[in-house]
């Protein structure tokens, strides 16, 4: 169930947005022993690029976990999983809608069955986005708790209680409503992103966090930002209004590169 890296630990989680953006999606996690990915949305090639420019070794990933088939969050999954022999841990609904080739070893999880990956908890959840079964994820190791929530039209009573009390979230803060509705998209497009299958707005987003805040949140990550539709500034400053003065560390990943390594203690 994945290979098994020994390498030195000091019990945090380390976690990078590799890339995020309707044009490729990927998250490093790592505890020193144990790393996956969430997604591999981008290619082989540039997914290794990134990994280099933070000091991560492709040779030293357990496995990658895929959310679902859309090519930005698998492009890369097959030739990853090729090249450093991983296993992909995948429902079976969503590789059989995905393109993903031959794969090393494919693992099937379902929506709701928790599963590990060495010291990793998994709990794929359901979340409402146009593909087959997709899925959000909620990671526990030892007392620490992340939350991944991207590409969803609605934020569900289920999606709620699966992202309640986590030291770091992932959400999705897709686009600005006045950019998206005077934008260059066409009708279809615009209504498909806002319906209740598409894609959080900023300010759904800045709701959502304003019922999951507690004390022991550390860092919010904002996800899925459209380059057409949205501005890491608007993001940033609409969903900083759940914050208010408390003491959360408020970020946006971007596509057109790496994010900074975040470290969960």
């Amino acid at each position: 169930m994945g290979k098994s890296i020994k390498t030195e630990s000091n019990n945090s989680l380390k976690i990078c947005m590799l890339a995020s953006g309707s044009k490729g999606n990927a998250i490093y996690i790592s505890d020193g022993e144990t790393s996956i990915l969430i997604d591999a949305g981008l290619s082989g090639i540039e997914l290794e690029r990134r990994m280099k420019s933070q000091n991560i070794n492709p040779e030293k990933i357990n496995a990658i976990v895929v959310s679902h088939e859309h090519s930005d969050h698998v492009r890369g999954v097959g030739v990853l999983s090729r090249r450093f022999s991983l296993p992909v841990y995948i429902n079976k609904d969503t590789l059989d809608a995905s393109q993903v080739g031959k794969l090393h070893d494919t693992i099937n999880f379902k929506c709701g069955k928790d599963f590990s990956i060495n010291a990793f908890k998994i709990h794929p959840f359901c979340i409402s986005h146009d593909a087959e079964d997709p899925a959000g994820f909620m990671i526990k190791h030892n007392h620490s708790k992340i939350g991944i929530a991207t590409d969803l039209g609605i934020a569900t009573r289920m999606v709620k209680h699966h992202l309640t009390d986590c030291d770091l979230l992932v959400l999705e803060s897709n686009h600005d409503p006045d950019m998206l509705e005077f934008g260059p998209y066409p009708w279809p497009v615009k209504q498909r992103i806002r319906s209740r299958s598409g894609h959080l707005s900023n300010g759904e987003s800045r709701d959502l966090l304003g019922e999951l805040i507690h004390d022991n949140l550390q860092q919010v990550i904002l996800a899925h930002l459209s380059e057409t539709n949205n501005s890491p500034r608007k993001a940033r400053n609409v969903v900083a209004e759940a914050i208010k003065d408390r003491k959360i560390k408020l970020s946006v990943a971007t596509q057109d590169r790496s994010g900074k390594m975040i470290t969960i203690k």
